[in-house]
């Protein structure tokens, strides 16, 4: 064992606790005659990818590159799974052609017309939209459909085990279930030869040595149907333990709503023979009022709404925070994740080893963060947009290019993309609430003595200086500013329009000591900073 992995198998973060589980756990005894470990993903194509979709591939994506730092000789894949053999069951909302889809309701969703038209059907649309989803990421995976599985007999030795075992399996299910759904309940869903949906009807007799089932057909009539190559699907939470089996899979994560789900699953799946995958439960996303994420509502964030105002590795940030607790995912949120993901970045190459495996950028990156030098904070760069009143990322570049001149649009990509996102943010989020208020006259002197001691210090004084200064005005006015939180919200609400703010000394370094004069000069003078000076 080297001493890196020696470090690794002690790091607190939680991808490392879950791979170690893993290894220690359900692979003590190796990976079996597979030859790798499996962790899987998955998703219901009946709507289109969103960012639960993201934060479970992102996450299980962080425990596979744990692991492979763990046991580098152990080869691994990542299925993302595509439940596109379950009947359609309503017509999502978002899209065209509704009238079309109806017609189709109970059928596979590779078997309905595709009502964008570009595709041979509508789960195939959504595949490709998953499929150019996760590839526009970069994750590393592998794409597996439900129905090619099912139909070229790759599930075929599991679903005859299925059958073989239909009793015990049943008898997991049926104490779940009130009593006329049990009086009716089977694993198998055939699929009708005749209308090609997927029936919900009891089988009447099974045949284990045909491998077949009869079941009564809505119109009275007793059909035999094989139970493999396509012909039949499972209930989904047999399906899910069926699957789990006939791939092998050793870890899949899944969201707290699916808690009884997994637990049923696993007892299916040592019924067929097999240890259910090792899983992490994890929280479900809140908005901004504290009520679970929905998709048919649209409250909280999408991805693409996310990567309109900051970095993907934020987001990534994001997930990686406590997959275990509730949090709310919401607009305000977007700031606060791109600066710590900054503050991470900028502190990974002078950490310990054993630091490093605990930081979030090595388990975003998988390992290897890109050197960057963070010189300014999101929250500096939305201030810098609110006082230069500009669109125009050359506008920002000005101000940064004097505070830093060695820094550039092409020395320091990461920086010029937060430039852009700053813009946009504050256009839509910041200035909206935007009021700045007047200083009241007791603050008058505060802000001459501010005045003064800038038009002393100079235009290249360093942003400790200039927040130095800051605070020894404060506290030389704590008759009017009880605590120094009292006097940066001042300053904050009559320079700036909003009640909380950057750390001002660094903020005036990269604005200038005498633009923020102009600006202090102007709320003397009683004017309307939200208007250009």
């Amino acid at each position: 064992m080297t001493d890196d992995i020696a470090i690794a198998r002690e790091s607190k973060a939680w991808p490392f606790a879950e791979a170690r589980a893993l290894l220690d756990g359900r692979l003590k005894n190796g990976v079996g005659d597979k030859g790798y470990v499996l962790f899987e993903t998955g998703y219901g194509p009946s709507g289109l990818p969103h960012i639960g979709t993201f934060a479970e591939v992102v996450r299980t994506t962080m425990v596979r590159n744990a692991f492979q730092a763990l046991a580098p000789d152990l080869p691994t894949r990542l299925f993302a799974f595509s439940d596109d053999m379950d009947g359609l069951r309503k017509v999502p909302d978002n899209i065209p052609n509704k009238e079309m889809v109806e017609e189709h309701l109970g059928k596979p969703l590779t078997q309905i017309p595709d009502p964008f038209g570009t595709h041979e059907s509508f789960g195939h649309h959504n595949n490709d939209r998953l499929k150019g989803f996760l590839d526009s990421f970069g994750f590393d995976y592998e794409f597996k459909s439900s129905t090619d599985s099912y139909k070229s007999g790759e599930f075929d030795a599991a679903l005859l085990r299925v059958l073989q075992e239909y009793d015990k399996v049943i008898n997991v299910i049926l104490p779940t279930l009130g009593p006329e759904r049990r009086a009716t309940y089977s694993p198998f869903l055939p699929v009708c030869p005749k209308t090609g949906r997927v029936l919900q009807v009891p089988v009447v007799e099974r045949n284990v040595d045909a491998g077949t089932i009869v079941y009564q057909d809505e119109d009275g009539a007793k059909v035999e149907m094989p139970v493999t190559g396509g012909h039949c699907k499972l209930q989904w939470k047999c399906d899910w333990a069926m699957r789990w089996h006939a791939f092998d899979v050793d870890y899949e994560m899944s969201g707290k709503d699916l808690i009884d789900s997994v637990r049923l699953s696993g007892k299916i799946c040592r019924v067929l023979g097999s240890p259910p995958p090792q899983s992490l439960t994890y929280e479900l996303f809140l908005d901004d009022q504290g009520q679970k994420i929905s998709k048919s509502k649209g409250n909280g964030l999408s991805v693409e709404e996310w990567l309109t105002y900051a970095p993907v590795e934020s987001l990534a940030l994001f997930m990686f925070q406590k997959p275990t607790a509730a949090k709310r995912l919401y607009f305000d949120t977007i700031p606060k994740s791109v600066d710590e993901y900054l503050s991470h970045l900028k502190s990974f190459p002078g950490q310990e080893v054993k630091d490093q495996f605990s930081n979030p950028t090595w388990h975003i990156h998988n390992g290897n963060p890109p050197a960057e030098e963070g010189r300014l904070s999101f929250g500096i760069l939305l201030n810098l947009a609110s006082v230069c009143n500009s669109d125009n990322p050359s506008a920002l570049w000005h101000y940064i290019s004097r505070y830093a001149p060695d820094a550039s649009p092409e020395r320091d990509p990461l920086l010029n993309k937060l430039v852009s996102y700053a813009i946009a943010y504050f256009n839509d989020f910041v200035l909206p609430q935007k009021t700045y208020r007047l200083p009241a006259e007791a603050e008058r002197p505060a802000l001459e003595s501010l005045k003064a001691g800038l038009e002393k210090c100079g235009q290249g004084a360093s942003a400790e200086d200039l927040q130095s200064l800051v605070y020894e005005i404060g506290k030389a006015n704590e008759d009017t500013f009880p605590g120094l939180r009292d006097w940066f919200k001042a300053l904050y609400q009559i320079l700036l329009g909003q009640d909380q703010g950057p750390r001002m000394g660094s903020f005036i370094a990269l604005y200038g000591v005498e633009e923020t004069l102009v600006l202090i000069n102007r709320a003397l003078a009683g004017e309307d900073l939200s208007a250009p000076s």
